[in-house]
């Protein structure tokens, strides 16, 4: 994956934009004053560059797109989620006639921690928060990590939406 790793690397850094028209209207049972969220960059614990910038831009778009939690600073929160990348893998999960990977599964896997600080709790904690994404092999090794990146993206979002029903659901 070193070749893919460095194409992420330099791809990661652009922003996933989640549908205007996705809507989350879950109004979920968080204390009343927990108006705004912090989302401090997560913490990458795989081998895998850059990809905690990536996943937590997807967090913080997800929970603007919301509308129910603000997203704040630190300094101002009410509530921070914190957030750790503890797997990244890439599952061949279909072949060819001649043994060739056709298609791939990129897994990805967090812990999550929704602390409230004005009351100095844990609101919630998420072990082992995984999702998926498959995609498949073209031709040229290009396309290939092109399509790594969409796959990333495609994962980015689902957690996005998991972490944010999560967060405000869980109650």
């Amino acid at each position: 994956m070193t070749g893919s790793g460095r194409a992420l690397a330099l791809g990661l850094t652009v922003l996933v934009v989640a549908p205007a028209g996705c809507g989350y209207s879950l109004r979920g049972n968080l204390p009343n004053h927990i108006q705004t969220v912090a989302v401090p960059v997560f913490t990458n614990k795989t081998a895998e560059p850059a990809v905690e910038n990536f996943l937590t831009s997807a967090v913080v778009e997800a929970f603007s797109t919301n509308g129910r939690l603000r997203v704040v600073g630190t300094d101002d929160a009410d509530a921070i989620l914190d957030g750790e990348v503890i797997g990244y893998t890439l599952q061949s999960i279909a072949f060819d006639s001649h043994a060739n990977v056709r298609q791939y599964r990129l897994v990805v896997t967090m812990n999550l921690r929704l602390r409230d600080v004005r009351r100095n709790t844990v609101l919630f904690e998420q072990q082992r928060l995984q999702e998926k994404a498959d995609f498949q092999v073209l031709g040229a090794v290009s396309q290939t990590i092109s399509r790594e990146e969409s796959a990333v993206r495609a994962a980015a979002i689902d957690i996005a939406r998991a972490i944010v029903s999560l967060t405000v659901d869980r109650f």
